[in-house]
């Protein structure tokens, strides 16, 4: 099998490793295909297709429960959105089968994150999907459905929380490495800068030795500062008083070098400016995102909240396939340090209200009308 290293760097090895292991699936092309697959309940047919049924005007997926229908009273549709178009409602019986295939992914993706955090070096994409019982393709789609994370990210914020309790704990550098499950000095220092943001030193001494170039400006929410890491975008700061974002600023970076932006910087400035006064011009820059695994999958699906929609707390403790984590959820929102291209303004509560916001609810609010505007 492929190691996780090829997998991760090589993307076309990668791809064709998907693909010719895709192609040993069943196909489900033709009505024959969709109705054998129908007849023995196939479960990977789920999310290729629904059937629905004439003389009930209902449609459900290949491995719903419901009682087989004659052959001539079913057709085939490429998803639930087309079989509603056309007039058939979801089967009562897909509720039940819907929470039972819910309940079966996330046992097979708890069990596969529990595999990646007790290994000594994360396992390639084949070999956890092996472990599912899964094509690698359908593993790598139910994973991030779940966790809203690929499993490859998914590794990658767990060792870096993990080095973090080594570094914050440990003795020595060299003993924090290997704790967090390193096999070499070599190995960890080629993905030092990924993993935490900047060397083991400096992230040992608050930041110590790192670079942040920042700026402050005005815009029509108040004060904003911009900060800039060697990796990307670290900080969008709001409020009413510029010494107060600065203060935060090296509060998040008690012993970097914090350097005021040049010319060049300060373009960069204003295209944050001009992003939060017409959002729907777009920003398109590198983030420095450092937290959690779970802040991270919450902050990756804030991002994937179109500009103009709103999403309830509820709603994203479910697509990180963690419903009850609600609390958790709007912690992470509040510990977002990147205003805006994070989105966590777009996250209300289930009854439509604003809810608290970092840098405070009339901001909020504004940002939202000007979103829903465009």
């Amino acid at each position: 099998m492929a190691g996780w290293l090829k997998l991760t760097t090589n993307a076309q090895a990668r791809d064709d490793a998907m693909n010719a292991h895709t192609t040993m699936l069943p196909a489900y092309d033709t009505d024959e295909a969709r109705w054998q697959a129908v007849q023995t309940r196939d479960a990977r047919a789920d999310g290729h297709f629904v059937y629905a049924v004439r003389t009930t005007g209902v449609y459900c997926r290949p491995s719903s429960s419901a009682r087989l229908p004659n052959r001539e009273n079913v057709e085939f549709f490429p998803s639930p959105a087309a079989a509603e178009a056309a007039g058939y409602r979801p089967s009562r019986r897909a509720q039940g089968d819907r929470t039972a295939a819910t309940a079966e992914r996330s046992a097979l993706v708890a069990q596969a994150c529990r595999l990646i955090e007790s290994s000594q070096t994360p396992p390639g994409l084949s070999e956890l999907a092996a472990h599912a019982g899964l094509s690698q393709s359908h593993f790598h789609r139910v994973f991030k459905a779940e966790t809203g994370l690929t499993p490859k990210a998914y590794a990658t914020a767990y060792r870096a929380r993990k080095l973090q309790e080594e570094l914050n704990a440990s003795g020595s550098i060299t003993d924090a490495i290997y704790g967090a499950g390193f096999n070499s000095n070599s190995r960890f220092y080629e993905t030092a800068g990924q993993v935490l943001g900047m060397h083991a030193r400096e992230y040992r001494a608050g930041g110590a030795g790192a670079v942040v170039r920042f700026a402050v400006a005005e815009c029509s929410l108040g004060a904003i500062l911009v900060a800039q890491s060697q990796r990307g975008i670290c900080a969008i700061l709001l409020g009413d008083d510029p010494e107060r974002l600065v203060q935060d600023l090296q509060d998040q970076f008690p012993s970097a070098e914090l350097i005021g932006g040049d010319n060049d910087f300060e373009r960069l400035v204003a295209q944050v400016v001009g992003f939060i006064e017409a959002p729907a011009v777009g920003l398109n820059l590198p983030l420095d995102v450092r937290g959690t695994a779970f802040q991270q999958r919450v902050w990756q699906a804030l991002r994937e909240i179109p500009p103009g929609s709103r999403a309830s707390y509820t709603d994203i403790a479910e697509r990180i396939g963690a419903p009850r984590a609600v609390r958790a959820v709007a912690r992470a929102c509040a510990a977002n340090h990147i205003a805006v291209a994070i989105p966590c303004h777009r996250v209300v509560r289930r009854d439509g209200d604003l809810s608290g916001y970092r840098w405070g609810v009339e901001r909020k609010r504004e940002l939202l009308r000007r979103e829903a505007q465009d």
